[in-house]
């Protein structure tokens, strides 16, 4: 996998010091949310998009709710269970259902109203117009020769 340098983020940096310390909590006390509370998300930039992808399996799209306030993108929506049996004596069972919802944030300039969502096989992909001022753009390096002294 090749490595792509990036701007250092604080948020990014938030965000990865807040995944390890739940990680570490979960190892400690076993975790105490079902994986769908916090669905998985992966997002990068494409051509000039912000692309978010959420995994949502066994999610009726109906059922999902996208929202931008301010620079907050979130995510929510709730997965029912088809049919409730009592009498099942289950031997494994990691599926949870219930209500879900995911929080990002979003740089600067992000129109709401140009986010585009759409849902295939469990997974919500949403692509947001990237603000040309945050676009990124290839800096040339100069190299110098060796001095004349």
């Amino acid at each position: 996998m090749a490595w792509e340098l990036q701007a250092w983020s604080p948020f990014r940096e938030l965000e990865r010091f807040r995944r390890d310390f739940d990680e570490l909590f979960d190892r400690f006390f076993g975790s105490a949310q079902p994986a769908l509370t916090r669905p998985a998300i992966e997002s990068y930039v494409e051509d000039d998009r912000l692309v978010v992808r959420a995994d949502l399996p066994g999610v009726d799209p109906k059922d999902v709710e996208v929202t931008v306030t301010g620079n907050i993108l979130t995510i929510r929506g709730s997965r029912k269970s088809e049919k409730e049996t009592k009498n099942r004596d289950y031997l494994h069972r990691e599926v949870s259902y219930g209500t879900f919802e995911r929080s990002l944030t979003l740089p600067e300039g992000v129109k709401a109203e140009e986010v585009k969502a759409s849902f295939q096989n469990g997974v919500l992909e949403l692509s947001i117009p990237v603000p040309q001022r945050l676009a990124a753009r290839k800096i040339p390096v100069e190299i110098a020769g060796p001095s004349d002294k």
